[in-house]
């Protein structure tokens, strides 16, 4: 019998360029039958944090609190350099002037809150709202600043926004390592054989997407919610990478590291349970 899988992922650029291959039969699949369900991240965190998908992209920062249920795979995954989210604002000021008042955030359990909270734990006043409205809201003034991420880094400048901080460039010069942003995970409860058939299929699928960049433009384009094709392009570049075929060893220590300062820093809980399967 025919195993279907639910597989949730967003409907941005990098995720529909990556899951193409896969949710439409391009590679092996190992015989088994995704269903897909396209929700924002913050969405697919709260999906997982529930336990109701076997297998989704989710921010490294969920990951943190659903270890014990989800093994991290090797494909997949948003990370690497110079991708950070940047906090934004009307007035280019120092982010310490902005203890106590009110930043815009994409998501409780995003990566980068995560990181904020880990560069200044006295900042802490955070309206969550979805990440395309969050530009609006600096604008607005309806809020002090913003964290933005995805397609937002590229139009922030044009909306005459201020860059206070690059949380990629402040990660990578505390540690010497690429930024963990999101990653895919499979429910433990699967069992060892049929993730390791789900991890294969994915790394199959993120290998043709790279070789075959024209062919997912269509699918890539119905979710894009009114980007531009060079924002597509811009963003696929710079979330689609080596680390997205394979974490390899640089990886998985940036991904242990993140979880390790977010344990001494008291945002997730601790785990003894191993990454991957």
């Amino acid at each position: 019998m025919t195993k279907e899988i639910t597989l949730g992922f967003s409907p941005c650029p990098n995720d529909t360029f990556m899951f193409y291959p896969l949710v439409h039969g391009l590679v092996d699949t190992g015989g088994l039958v995704y269903r897909e369900r396209l929700e924002d991240v913050e969405t697919l965190n709260r999906l997982a944090l529930a336990g109701e998908l076997d297998v989704s992209k989710v921010s490294y920062h969920a990951l943190g609190h659903i270890r014990d249920r989800y093994a991290l795979l090797r494909s997949g995954s948003a990370l690497g350099r110079g991708c950070g989210p940047l906090l934004v604002a009307g007035d280019a000021i120092d982010p310490a002037h902005l203890r106590g008042k009110t930043i815009a955030v994409p998501g409780r359990y995003t990566t980068a809150l995560l990181l904020l909270r880990l560069f200044d734990p006295a900042l802490d006043s955070f309206i969550v709202m979805p990440f395309n409205e969050i530009m609006d809201a600096v604008l607005s003034g309806t809020v002090d600043a913003g964290l933005i991420i995805h397609e937002s880094r590229f139009t922030y400048q044009g909306l005459g926004l201020h860059k206070l901080l690059d949380l990629g460039e402040w990660w990578e010069g505390e540690t010497g390592l690429p930024i963990p942003l999101g990653g895919i995970v499979a429910r433990r409860s699967l069992g060892a054989v049929t993730i390791a058939a789900v991890e294969r299929a994915l790394k199959a699928g993120v290998g043709y997407a790279r070789s075959h960049p024209d062919e997912a433009a269509l699918y890539i384009g119905e979710h894009a919610q009114e980007m531009s094709p060079e924002v597509c392009a811009a963003h696929i570049g710079l979330y689609v990478n080596d680390f997205s075929t394979d974490l390899g060893d640089e990886g998985v220590r940036a991904i242990s590291c993140l979880m390790q300062r977010a344990e001494q820093a008291g945002i997730i809980p601790p785990s003894t349970m191993p990454l991957f399967m």
